[in-house]
């Protein structure tokens, strides 16, 4: 079995914000060539994942156990949620800033009525560049097969399936619901016919659940157009009993693959890109890796994320947001809304998944969880 490098390792370094705070900074005016923000570890600010509802139709063992989300557990009111004039407001802010990709995410996204409505407004955003915006979706695929149509038409340019196994049996064990594979399958094969690209299916995987499901994933993906991306197992939130002996390392995972179906490796496309990518060396496309774990990428983080209720988070594993709902709410401008979320960025120096591997008494602490805004 040949041995990958998965992507460079990145210092653990601590950078003192000391300088950053004691400048006077007003993002109103900021010019485009001024852009992006950067935080206290000079990562730029570039994307931006918007959660429009806490709500699943799936019961995923990773992020959203049926033993803790049961039947009576209270999501979100309505009246707590982000209206899509003020999803639409708050990403246009962010795009001024120098955002460039914007991810709409759940939950399951997909159960928020009229999403179209919102796509077919996000679409029209451009950059300081005066380039369209990167818009695209993550889905568990479920209600893909029906809706897909309507959200290419209203400006979806790509989406993102998660699939953790083809196995009927295997799938439901992963979703935790009585829900058939076959039927997301079907949803990924209708967003290839109305020309989503790229289109990216992701399969997390568990150790004992659905490592046997790593080369079926592969073998039928291959040669599909379809970019199959192998996530690691992570401590997300404290609801889904993670533990290291469950991660499958994304060395073991490229290492079965290649075994069957040799690989070239091929890099990251941007050094932003949570996904090291390989391709297969007879062409028939590419498959992704993302390492959080085994290979922290914190150092290269662009993403901030907008919870369905209007909460920014700076990290996925992060403890706590700052609210911005009360202050749009209040009247707040555009200008202070800007002030804000730049001062927010600027201080940001979150490097959770390196302090994982140091075993630091952060990893205690509450972490907000995966289905509030978004994997």
């Amino acid at each position: 079995m040949r041995s990958f490098t998965l992507g460079r390792v990145i210092p653990l370094v601590e950078v003192s914000v000391a300088d950053s705070a004691e400048r006077t900074f007003r993002v109103a005016d900021v010019t485009a060539a001024e852009l992006p923000l950067r935080d206290a570890r000079r990562r730029p600010l570039r994307d931006l994942r918007i959660s429009v509802t806490d709500r699943c139709n799936f019961r995923c063992i990773y992020c959203m156990p049926k033993e803790v989300f049961g039947r009576d557990y209270a999501f979100l009111p309505r009246r707590e949620l982000l209206s899509f004039e003020e999803i639409e407001r708050i990403a246009r802010v962010f795009v001024g800033l120098g955002v460039e990709k914007v991810r709409l995410t759940g939950g399951e996204p997909l159960l928020r009525k009229d999403l179209e409505y919102l796509v077919e407004r996000l679409a029209t955003l451009r950059t300081p560049r005066d380039e369209d915006i990167d818009l695209t979706l993550t889905t568990n695929g479920s209600l893909l097969s029906r809706k897909v149509q309507s959200l290419r038409d209203a400006g979806l340019k790509r989406i993102s399936v998660s699939l953790d196994a083809i196995d009927e049996s295997v799938f439901q064990q992963m979703n935790g619901v009585d829900f058939p594979a076959a039927l997301v399958l079907e949803g990924i094969d209708a967003a290839l016919h109305v020309g989503l690209s790229p289109v990216k299916v992701n399969m997390v995987v568990k150790r004992g659940v659905n490592d046997t499901q790593i080369l079926p994933m592969a073998g039928h993906f291959r040669g599909t157009g379809v970019e199959l991306r192998f996530i690691e197992f992570m401590d997300v939130g404290t609801s889904n009993g993670w533990n290291m002996e469950s991660v499958v390392p994304s060395s073991e995972v490229v290492g079965c693959i290649d075994a069957a179906f040799p690989l070239a490796p091929v890099g990251r496309e941007k050094s932003s890109d949570t996904s090291v990518r390989f391709r297969y060396a007879d062409g028939q496309g590419t498959i992704g890796i993302i390492s959080s774990v085994s290979q922290p990428f914190c150092g290269d983080c662009t993403r901030l994320r907008l919870s369905a209720d209007g909460q920014l988070f700076t990290c996925l594993f992060a403890s706590h947001g700052l609210d911005i709902r009360a202050p749009i709410r209040n009247g707040e401008s555009d200008d202070a809304l800007r002030r804000r979320v730049a001062d927010l960025w600027r201080r940001r120096a979150d490097r959770y998944s390196e302090l994982r591997g140091e075993n630091s008494a952060a990893l205690n602490q509450h972490r907000v969880d995966m289905s509030f805004i978004g994997g």
